[in-house]
């Protein structure tokens, strides 16, 4: 004999189901794992889409997968970098490395400006319920330094 589910027995199995998905979508946005539209600090238009991975060690670092309106062209190259990617494409270089989680901010790492070839270290956190990634450029100390604010893609 089958038993239907009457609607007292639907509501909790919808509630428990609202609540895993949430917890799913909290989860992702609960770090800056994903793909990210970098914003200019200077003239707030996009500049490039970023892919931010976790190494599985709980290091994370990023790549630019492609430039945004006047930087989208895949043959431009890093001729302003100083080490190994000295006049590589900026298409598909690692700009971000050795970031690891301390708190509520990844911090420890290094972001490149590609633009001008300069390597800083690099601070993150994550705003907007994860919608939003503030990273900061800095020498020496934090409080000498740049921050974007770039947007997370879906």
């Amino acid at each position: 004999m089958t038993r239907s589910i009457g609607r007292r027995g639907v509501r909790p199995m919808l509630g428990a189901l609202c609540a895993t998905l949430a917890a799913s979508a909290f989860a992702q946005a609960a770090t800056p794992v994903g793909t990210w539209q970098t914003i200019d600090d200077q003239t707030g238009k996009p500049k490039a889409i970023i892919q931010i991975v976790d190494d599985g060690s709980g290091q994370l670092s990023g790549k630019v997968v492609r430039g945004i309106g006047e930087f989208d062209h895949p043959d431009r190259r890093c001729t302003a970098c100083t080490d190994e990617r000295k006049d590589q494409l900026i298409k598909g270089m690692t700009i971000i490395t050795g970031m690891r989680q301390d708190g509520e901010t990844w911090d420890g790492g290094r972001i490149l400006d590609p633009e001008s070839g300069k390597l800083y270290k690099c601070r993150m956190k994550l705003e907007d319920s994860g919608q939003k990634l503030v990273v900061r450029g800095y020498v020496g100390m934090s409080l000498l330094g740049r921050s974007q604010t770039w947007v997370r893609q879906q």
